[in-house]
């Protein structure tokens, strides 16, 4: 049997979780998510928990019955506190700014780059070197953070770029001089 998916998951008071089939809407103070689980993976829903169950164990039916299970609990986390990812920017003259709801770039390309964030998701400058990706689809914020990540990914000499704030970069030596 599989942990995480034994496990239920507790629906907290003011999130109300319905379902109509296989499709699954959880909703709470924070907004309102929606995801279809497969076909093959059963949910209960009783006493303010949610129950994931499997038909039988072949491989398919255990790894999605996990799979399904931190799905559902990061749905209803995701309402009742949202997800955030922060970023650091590093580097002389490279910055980020808020114009209206688009961030603006400034990381030492010969333009400004302007990024538009999906529908969901919202995010913050508190300082110019700085940016904060937040949102209740954990998958969402995981995905747009990675996005601006990627614009300009750290580099390993001297570690200029965009990289998580928790990111450890692995440093390489550089050239030496002749003999």
């Amino acid at each position: 049997m599989s942990r995480i998916g034994k496990k239920p998951v507790v629906i907290p008071k003011g999130v109300t979780v319905t379902q109509n089939g296989q499709n699954l809407k959880v909703k709470g103070p924070k907004g309102e998510l929606e995801n279809t689980i497969h076909r093959n993976i059963g949910i209960e829903i009783k006493d303010n928990e949610i129950i994931v169950k499997r038909p039988d164990d072949t491989k398919e039916n255990k790894a999605l019955h996990g799979l399904s299970r931190a799905l559902i609990q990061n749905m209803v986390s995701g309402v009742t506190n949202a997800y955030q990812k922060t970023l650091d920017i590093v580097g002389v003259g490279y910055r980020a700014e808020l114009k209206g709801k688009n961030l603006l770039l400034n990381i030492g390309f010969s333009h400004p780059i302007y990024f538009i964030p999906p529908d969901g998701i919202t995010l913050q400058t508190p300082q110019q070197t700085q940016i904060v990706v937040s949102g209740i689809d954990k998958q969402l914020v995981g995905m747009v953070a990675s996005k601006i990540r990627s614009i300009r990914k750290p580099e390993p000499y001297k570690g200029k770029g965009i990289k998580y704030s928790d990111e450890q970069i692995q440093r390489k030596a550089g050239k030496t001089a002749g003999k």
